[in-house]
Protein backbone atom coordinates (compact mmCIF):
# COMPACT_ATOMS: atom_id res chain seq x y z
CA UNK A 1 0.00 0.00 0.00
CA UNK A 2 1.37 3.31 -0.86
CA UNK A 3 1.84 5.70 2.20
CA UNK A 4 2.98 9.19 2.96
CA UNK A 5 4.71 9.93 6.25
CA UNK A 6 4.85 12.72 7.81
CA UNK A 7 6.91 14.38 11.04
CA UNK A 8 7.54 17.45 12.29
CA UNK A 9 10.82 18.82 13.20
CA UNK A 10 12.72 22.20 13.68
CA UNK A 11 14.61 22.32 10.01
CA UNK A 12 18.39 23.50 10.23
CA UNK A 13 19.43 24.01 7.00
CA UNK A 14 22.58 25.92 5.23
CA UNK A 15 21.76 29.30 3.64
CA UNK A 16 24.10 28.12 0.72
CA UNK A 17 23.32 26.02 -2.59
CA UNK A 18 24.47 22.71 -1.33
CA UNK A 19 26.08 20.33 -3.91
CA UNK A 20 23.75 17.38 -4.60
CA UNK A 21 25.04 14.01 -3.37
CA UNK A 22 24.98 9.95 -3.74
CA UNK A 23 25.31 7.66 -1.49
CA UNK A 24 23.59 3.88 -2.01
CA UNK A 25 20.59 4.67 -4.72
CA UNK A 26 19.91 8.28 -2.72
CA UNK A 27 20.36 11.02 -3.54
CA UNK A 28 19.39 14.87 -2.06
CA UNK A 29 19.01 18.80 -4.24
CA UNK A 30 17.89 21.95 -3.25
CA UNK A 31 14.40 22.68 -3.09
CA UNK A 32 14.76 26.76 -3.89
CA UNK A 33 11.89 28.78 -3.17
CA UNK A 34 11.09 30.61 -6.03
CA UNK A 35 11.46 34.24 -4.11
CA UNK A 36 14.39 33.76 -2.73
CA UNK A 37 17.38 35.64 -3.55
CA UNK A 38 18.99 32.10 -4.17
CA UNK A 39 16.43 31.53 -7.08
CA UNK A 40 16.18 32.67 -11.20
CA UNK A 41 12.59 33.52 -10.55
CA UNK A 42 13.76 36.22 -8.08
CA UNK A 43 12.73 39.62 -8.98
CA UNK A 44 14.68 42.06 -6.40
CA UNK A 45 12.67 45.27 -7.60
CA UNK A 46 9.22 43.16 -5.99
CA UNK A 47 8.75 44.20 -2.02
CA UNK A 48 8.08 41.46 0.13
CA UNK A 49 4.49 41.93 0.15
CA UNK A 50 4.15 42.54 -3.27
CA UNK A 51 6.13 38.43 -3.65
CA UNK A 52 3.68 37.53 -0.90
CA UNK A 53 0.67 38.79 -2.82
CA UNK A 54 1.90 36.79 -5.97
CA UNK A 55 2.40 33.88 -4.25
CA UNK A 56 -1.15 34.18 -3.13
CA UNK A 57 -2.66 34.81 -7.13
CA UNK A 58 -0.71 31.90 -8.32
CA UNK A 59 -2.10 29.54 -5.26
CA UNK A 60 -5.61 30.40 -6.71
CA UNK A 61 -4.80 30.11 -10.01
CA UNK A 62 -3.26 26.48 -9.13
CA UNK A 63 -5.94 25.25 -7.14
CA UNK A 64 -8.50 26.50 -10.45
CA UNK A 65 -6.07 24.23 -12.73
CA UNK A 66 -5.66 21.30 -10.48
CA UNK A 67 -9.30 21.41 -9.83
CA UNK A 68 -10.04 21.13 -13.50
CA UNK A 69 -7.00 18.67 -14.19
CA UNK A 70 -9.78 16.35 -11.64
CA UNK A 71 -12.89 17.05 -13.25
CA UNK A 72 -14.64 19.44 -10.91
CA UNK A 73 -16.29 22.98 -12.32
CA UNK A 74 -16.95 24.93 -9.05
CA UNK A 75 -16.79 28.53 -8.23
CA UNK A 76 -13.15 27.89 -7.61
CA UNK A 77 -12.08 25.64 -10.52
CA UNK A 78 -13.72 29.08 -13.02
CA UNK A 79 -11.11 31.89 -11.11
CA UNK A 80 -8.84 33.02 -13.51
CA UNK A 81 -6.27 34.90 -12.50
CA UNK A 82 -3.43 36.50 -14.99
CA UNK A 83 -0.18 36.01 -13.13
CA UNK A 84 1.84 33.02 -14.27
CA UNK A 85 1.31 29.52 -15.35
CA UNK A 86 0.98 28.45 -11.76
CA UNK A 87 3.45 25.23 -11.90
CA UNK A 88 4.55 25.99 -8.17
CA UNK A 89 6.72 28.01 -5.75
CA UNK A 90 9.89 25.49 -6.17
CA UNK A 91 13.05 25.44 -8.02
CA UNK A 92 15.23 22.55 -8.82
CA UNK A 93 18.72 22.62 -10.64
CA UNK A 94 18.98 19.06 -12.48
CA UNK A 95 21.10 18.39 -15.94
CA UNK A 96 20.55 16.71 -19.36
CA UNK A 97 22.29 15.39 -21.97
CA UNK A 98 25.92 14.63 -22.58
CA UNK A 99 27.69 16.66 -22.67
CA UNK A 100 25.17 17.74 -19.12
CA UNK A 101 23.45 21.20 -19.93
CA UNK A 102 22.14 22.80 -16.57
CA UNK A 103 18.49 23.13 -16.12
CA UNK A 104 16.28 25.32 -13.34
CA UNK A 105 13.15 23.64 -13.47
CA UNK A 106 10.28 24.15 -11.05
CA UNK A 107 9.47 21.33 -9.28
CA UNK A 108 5.63 20.54 -9.20
CA UNK A 109 3.63 17.58 -7.84
CA UNK A 110 0.89 18.11 -9.50
CA UNK A 111 2.39 17.11 -12.40
CA UNK A 112 3.92 14.17 -14.27
CA UNK A 113 6.03 14.92 -17.46
CA UNK A 114 8.86 16.58 -16.83
CA UNK A 115 9.57 19.41 -19.75
CA UNK A 116 12.07 22.15 -21.26
CA UNK A 117 12.52 24.67 -23.93
CA UNK A 118 14.42 23.20 -26.76
CA UNK A 119 15.92 24.48 -29.80
CA UNK A 120 14.74 25.65 -32.74
CA UNK A 121 11.80 26.92 -30.91
CA UNK A 122 8.98 28.80 -32.27
CA UNK A 123 7.83 30.37 -29.48
CA UNK A 124 10.14 30.26 -26.53
CA UNK A 125 9.85 32.84 -23.66
CA UNK A 126 12.93 34.19 -21.86
CA UNK A 127 15.09 32.46 -19.21
CA UNK A 128 18.26 31.79 -17.38
CA UNK A 129 20.69 29.74 -19.76
CA UNK A 130 20.77 28.29 -22.69
CA UNK A 131 18.20 26.46 -24.41
CA UNK A 132 18.72 22.78 -24.51
CA UNK A 133 19.57 21.56 -28.33
CA UNK A 134 19.00 18.00 -28.67
CA UNK A 135 21.25 17.47 -31.73
CA UNK A 136 24.44 18.77 -29.23
CA UNK A 137 23.37 15.41 -27.16
CA UNK A 138 24.88 12.35 -27.88
CA UNK A 139 22.22 10.37 -25.70
CA UNK A 140 19.08 12.41 -26.77
CA UNK A 141 16.66 9.94 -28.93
CA UNK A 142 12.98 11.10 -30.27
CA UNK A 143 10.15 8.51 -29.38
CA UNK A 144 8.15 7.13 -31.88
CA UNK A 145 4.23 6.94 -31.45
CA UNK A 146 4.07 3.12 -30.22
CA UNK A 147 6.86 3.53 -27.29
CA UNK A 148 5.58 3.01 -23.75
CA UNK A 149 6.28 6.86 -23.21
CA UNK A 150 3.79 7.90 -25.87
CA UNK A 151 1.30 5.35 -24.86
CA UNK A 152 1.88 7.00 -21.25
CA UNK A 153 0.68 9.83 -22.14
CA UNK A 154 -3.17 11.18 -22.27
CA UNK A 155 -4.76 10.91 -25.74
CA UNK A 156 -5.72 14.71 -25.93
CA UNK A 157 -1.91 15.07 -24.97
CA UNK A 158 -0.66 13.47 -27.70
CA UNK A 159 0.36 13.90 -32.02
CA UNK A 160 2.25 11.78 -34.19
CA UNK A 161 3.83 13.41 -37.49
CA UNK A 162 4.98 11.81 -40.36
CA UNK A 163 8.18 10.31 -39.49
CA UNK A 164 6.46 8.63 -36.33
CA UNK A 165 7.85 10.93 -33.66
CA UNK A 166 5.61 11.25 -30.98
CA UNK A 167 4.86 15.11 -29.84
CA UNK A 168 3.30 16.30 -26.50
CA UNK A 169 0.95 18.67 -25.78
CA UNK A 170 0.50 20.32 -22.02
CA UNK A 171 -2.06 22.95 -21.30
CA UNK A 172 -2.54 24.56 -17.76
CA UNK A 173 -5.87 26.34 -17.94
CA UNK A 174 -5.17 29.66 -17.72
CA UNK A 175 -4.43 29.94 -22.19
CA UNK A 176 -0.37 28.59 -21.10
CA UNK A 177 0.48 25.94 -23.44
CA UNK A 178 3.47 23.45 -24.11
CA UNK A 179 4.32 21.41 -27.64
CA UNK A 180 7.27 19.29 -28.21
CA UNK A 181 8.69 16.09 -29.19
CA UNK A 182 8.84 13.39 -26.42
CA UNK A 183 12.15 11.94 -26.05
CA UNK A 184 14.79 10.04 -23.79
CA UNK A 185 17.64 11.69 -22.54
CA UNK A 186 20.34 11.52 -19.71
CA UNK A 187 19.37 13.05 -16.25
CA UNK A 188 21.83 14.26 -14.25
CA UNK A 189 21.02 14.78 -10.71
CA UNK A 190 23.88 16.35 -9.52
CA UNK A 191 26.88 13.93 -9.89
CA UNK A 192 24.07 11.07 -10.47
CA UNK A 193 23.26 9.72 -14.27
CA UNK A 194 20.01 8.38 -14.67
CA UNK A 195 19.81 6.90 -18.41
CA UNK A 196 16.96 7.21 -20.84
CA UNK A 197 14.60 9.29 -19.21
CA UNK A 198 11.38 10.29 -21.38
CA UNK A 199 10.91 14.04 -20.94
CA UNK A 200 8.99 17.07 -23.46
CA UNK A 201 11.39 18.49 -25.12
CA UNK A 202 9.53 21.88 -26.12
CA UNK A 203 9.47 23.59 -29.36
CA UNK A 204 6.56 25.54 -28.78
CA UNK A 205 6.01 27.31 -25.74
CA UNK A 206 3.24 30.13 -25.29
CA UNK A 207 1.23 32.27 -22.43
CA UNK A 208 1.89 33.11 -19.28
CA UNK A 209 5.05 31.15 -18.23
CA UNK A 210 7.50 33.36 -16.52
CA UNK A 211 11.16 34.32 -17.22
CA UNK A 212 14.07 32.35 -16.09
CA UNK A 213 12.82 28.49 -15.49
CA UNK A 214 13.38 26.31 -18.30
CA UNK A 215 10.75 24.12 -17.57
CA UNK A 216 9.00 21.76 -14.68
CA UNK A 217 9.85 18.77 -13.13
CA UNK A 218 7.42 16.15 -12.87
CA UNK A 219 7.31 14.69 -9.22
CA UNK A 220 3.41 13.96 -9.49
CA UNK A 221 2.28 9.84 -9.01
CA UNK A 222 1.65 9.31 -13.10
CA UNK A 223 3.75 6.38 -14.93
CA UNK A 224 6.05 9.81 -16.78
CA UNK A 225 6.71 11.32 -13.75
CA UNK A 226 10.31 11.48 -12.31
CA UNK A 227 9.61 9.35 -9.21
CA UNK A 228 8.01 6.37 -11.37
CA UNK A 229 10.56 6.59 -14.27
CA UNK A 230 13.46 6.45 -11.45
CA UNK A 231 11.71 3.87 -9.93
CA UNK A 232 14.81 1.43 -9.84
CA UNK A 233 17.02 4.16 -9.04
CA UNK A 234 14.92 5.38 -6.26
CA UNK A 235 12.52 3.03 -5.28
CA UNK A 236 9.72 4.90 -5.28
CA UNK A 237 10.72 7.19 -2.31
CA UNK A 238 11.19 11.10 -1.93
CA UNK A 239 10.64 13.77 0.54
CA UNK A 240 11.05 17.15 1.16
CA UNK A 241 11.66 19.53 4.12
CA UNK A 242 9.74 23.24 3.75
CA UNK A 243 11.76 26.14 5.30
CA UNK A 244 9.19 28.50 7.07
CA UNK A 245 7.89 31.05 4.58
CA UNK A 246 9.21 33.47 6.54
CA UNK A 247 12.98 32.46 6.50
CA UNK A 248 13.38 32.29 2.57
CA UNK A 249 17.09 33.37 2.82
CA UNK A 250 17.75 29.45 3.34
CA UNK A 251 17.61 26.39 1.02
CA UNK A 252 14.66 23.48 2.04
CA UNK A 253 15.82 20.45 0.33
CA UNK A 254 14.24 17.14 -1.44
CA UNK A 255 15.24 13.63 -0.64
CA UNK A 256 15.14 10.63 -3.15
CA UNK A 257 15.68 6.69 -2.64
CA UNK A 258 17.77 5.67 0.59
CA UNK A 259 17.96 9.79 1.51
CA UNK A 260 14.40 10.21 1.47
CA UNK A 261 13.60 7.61 4.06
CA UNK A 262 11.60 9.05 6.93
CA UNK A 263 11.95 7.31 10.53
CA UNK A 264 11.51 7.74 14.10
CA UNK A 265 9.34 8.02 16.92
CA UNK A 266 7.21 11.16 15.86
CA UNK A 267 6.49 9.65 12.26
CA UNK A 268 2.86 8.95 11.93
CA UNK A 269 1.91 7.91 8.48
CA UNK A 270 -1.03 7.46 6.46
CA UNK A 271 -2.59 5.87 2.73
CA UNK A 272 -2.03 7.24 -0.66
CA UNK A 273 -5.48 6.90 -2.13
CA UNK A 274 -5.35 5.73 -5.84
CA UNK A 275 -7.81 7.96 -7.96
CA UNK A 276 -8.12 9.60 -11.47
CA UNK A 277 -6.36 11.20 -12.20
CA UNK A 278 -2.93 9.30 -11.19
CA UNK A 279 -1.19 12.25 -10.43
CA UNK A 280 -2.22 13.43 -7.85
CA UNK A 281 -1.51 12.66 -4.23
CA UNK A 282 -4.67 11.93 -2.42
CA UNK A 283 -5.38 11.33 1.31
CA UNK A 284 -8.24 10.65 3.22
CA UNK A 285 -9.64 13.64 5.96
CA UNK A 286 -11.19 11.85 8.37
CA UNK A 287 -11.67 14.88 11.26
CA UNK A 288 -10.17 17.90 12.26
CA UNK A 289 -8.94 18.98 15.60
CA UNK A 290 -8.99 22.72 17.17
CA UNK A 291 -7.62 22.42 20.48
CA UNK A 292 -9.57 19.85 21.50
CA UNK A 293 -12.67 20.52 19.72
CA UNK A 294 -13.74 17.63 16.88
CA UNK A 295 -14.74 19.02 13.57
CA UNK A 296 -16.00 16.54 11.66
CA UNK A 297 -17.44 16.13 8.44
CA UNK A 298 -21.22 16.95 7.79
CA UNK A 299 -23.26 13.77 7.54
CA UNK A 300 -20.25 11.78 8.80
CA UNK A 301 -20.15 9.56 11.78
CA UNK A 302 -18.29 6.39 12.79
CA UNK A 303 -21.10 4.45 11.03
CA UNK A 304 -20.30 6.40 8.06
CA UNK A 305 -16.90 7.90 7.70
CA UNK A 306 -15.00 10.36 5.32
CA UNK A 307 -15.19 9.78 1.49
CA UNK A 308 -11.65 8.16 0.84
CA UNK A 309 -9.29 10.41 -0.83
CA UNK A 310 -10.88 13.57 -0.46
CA UNK A 311 -8.20 15.72 -0.40
CA UNK A 312 -4.74 16.19 -2.10
CA UNK A 313 -1.29 17.43 -0.84
CA UNK A 314 0.44 19.74 -2.95
CA UNK A 315 3.92 21.22 -2.33
CA UNK A 316 3.29 23.93 -5.06
CA UNK A 317 0.13 24.96 -3.89
CA UNK A 318 0.79 27.90 -1.19
CA UNK A 319 -2.61 27.92 0.87
CA UNK A 320 -4.71 25.10 2.18
CA UNK A 321 -8.29 24.43 0.52
CA UNK A 322 -10.44 23.06 3.19
CA UNK A 323 -12.67 19.54 2.09
CA UNK A 324 -16.62 22.01 1.95
CA UNK A 325 -18.57 19.30 4.59
CA UNK A 326 -15.36 20.39 7.21
CA UNK A 327 -15.25 24.47 6.27
CA UNK A 328 -18.01 26.01 8.20
CA UNK A 329 -17.31 24.17 11.46
CA UNK A 330 -14.15 24.83 11.82
CA UNK A 331 -13.79 28.29 11.23
CA UNK A 332 -16.67 28.69 14.15
CA UNK A 333 -14.14 26.81 15.99
CA UNK A 334 -11.37 28.85 15.25
CA UNK A 335 -13.83 32.39 15.26
CA UNK A 336 -15.07 31.76 18.73
CA UNK A 337 -11.60 31.88 20.19
CA UNK A 338 -10.05 34.48 18.46
CA UNK A 339 -13.05 36.61 17.02
CA UNK A 340 -14.18 37.03 13.44
CA UNK A 341 -11.70 39.41 12.45
CA UNK A 342 -12.36 41.43 9.06
CA UNK A 343 -12.21 40.71 5.71
CA UNK A 344 -9.40 42.20 3.09
CA UNK A 345 -11.09 41.52 -0.33
CA UNK A 346 -8.20 42.50 -2.57
CA UNK A 347 -6.49 39.88 -1.00
CA UNK A 348 -9.20 37.03 -1.12
CA UNK A 349 -9.00 36.80 2.60
CA UNK A 350 -11.96 36.33 5.09
CA UNK A 351 -10.19 36.26 8.68
CA UNK A 352 -7.57 38.98 9.22
CA UNK A 353 -6.59 40.37 12.65
CA UNK A 354 -4.38 42.60 13.88
CA UNK A 355 -1.72 42.48 16.44
CA UNK A 356 -2.73 38.83 16.70
CA UNK A 357 -1.57 36.92 19.44
CA UNK A 358 -0.58 33.20 18.32
CA UNK A 359 -0.07 32.14 21.73
CA UNK A 360 -4.25 32.66 22.02
CA UNK A 361 -4.57 30.60 18.94
CA UNK A 362 -5.27 26.56 19.21
CA UNK A 363 -3.41 24.33 17.35
CA UNK A 364 -4.77 22.46 14.64
CA UNK A 365 -4.82 18.58 14.01
CA UNK A 366 -5.66 17.29 10.77
CA UNK A 367 -6.53 13.61 11.15
CA UNK A 368 -5.83 11.78 8.48
CA UNK A 369 -6.33 8.11 8.48
CA UNK A 370 -3.88 6.68 10.44
CA UNK A 371 -2.11 10.10 11.39
CA UNK A 372 -2.85 12.86 13.45
CA UNK A 373 -0.61 16.19 12.16
CA UNK A 374 -0.45 19.04 14.44
CA UNK A 375 -0.55 22.14 12.65
CA UNK A 376 0.98 25.13 15.35
CA UNK A 377 -0.60 28.69 14.62
CA UNK A 378 2.26 29.88 12.94
CA UNK A 379 1.30 27.87 9.97
CA UNK A 380 -2.03 28.55 10.34
CA UNK A 381 -1.67 32.19 9.49
CA UNK A 382 0.06 34.73 7.19
CA UNK A 383 1.17 37.61 8.23
CA UNK A 384 0.33 40.00 5.00
CA UNK A 385 1.14 43.64 6.17
CA UNK A 386 2.25 44.62 8.97
CA UNK A 387 0.68 44.04 12.35
CA UNK A 388 -1.88 42.04 9.91
CA UNK A 389 -2.42 38.12 9.64
CA UNK A 390 -4.61 36.26 8.12
CA UNK A 391 -5.96 32.22 7.97
CA UNK A 392 -3.89 30.98 4.98
CA UNK A 393 -6.64 28.87 4.18
CA UNK A 394 -10.01 29.08 2.63
CA UNK A 395 -13.45 26.49 1.43
CA UNK A 396 -12.61 24.12 -1.25
CA UNK A 397 -16.53 25.13 -2.03
CA UNK A 398 -16.75 22.39 -4.61
CA UNK A 399 -13.79 22.23 -6.14
CA UNK A 400 -10.73 19.94 -4.81
CA UNK A 401 -9.60 20.47 -1.48
CA UNK A 402 -5.54 20.42 -1.07
CA UNK A 403 -3.10 20.44 1.83
CA UNK A 404 -0.88 23.26 0.89
CA UNK A 405 2.60 24.20 1.48
CA UNK A 406 2.48 26.37 4.19
CA UNK A 407 0.41 23.98 6.38
CA UNK A 408 3.84 21.62 5.47
CA UNK A 409 6.67 24.07 6.50
CA UNK A 410 8.75 22.83 9.36
CA UNK A 411 7.74 19.22 8.45
CA UNK A 412 9.79 16.53 6.82
CA UNK A 413 7.48 14.65 4.29
CA UNK A 414 7.60 11.67 3.13
CA UNK A 415 6.27 9.63 0.18
CA UNK A 416 6.53 6.03 -0.76
CA UNK A 417 4.92 4.78 -3.68
CA UNK A 418 5.95 1.21 -3.42
CA UNK A 419 5.05 0.53 -0.33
Amino acid sequence: MKTLALVFVLINISSSLSKPNQINGGFSLDLIDRDSPQSPLYDPTYAQLDRLKNALLRSTLRASRLSKRAGFTSKVASIDVDISAALGEYVMLISIGTPPVKVFGIADTGSDLTWVQCKPCKNCYKQVGPLLVPSNSSTYRSLSCQSKGCEALDKDQLSCDSKNICHYKMSYGDSSVTVGDLAVDTFWFGPTPVKNVAFGCGHDNEGTFKKDSSGIVGLGGGPLSIINQLQYVVNGKFSYCLIPYSNNQKTSRIHFGTHAIVAGANVVSTPLIKKNPSTFYYLTLESILVGKHKVSAKGSSSKIPAEKGNIIIDSGTTLTFIPDEFYSDLITSITNVIGLGFDIPQWGFKFCYKNLNLGRVPPMTFRFTGANVEVPPENMFLEIQKGVNCLAFSSAADGLAIFGNLMQRNMLVGYDLLA
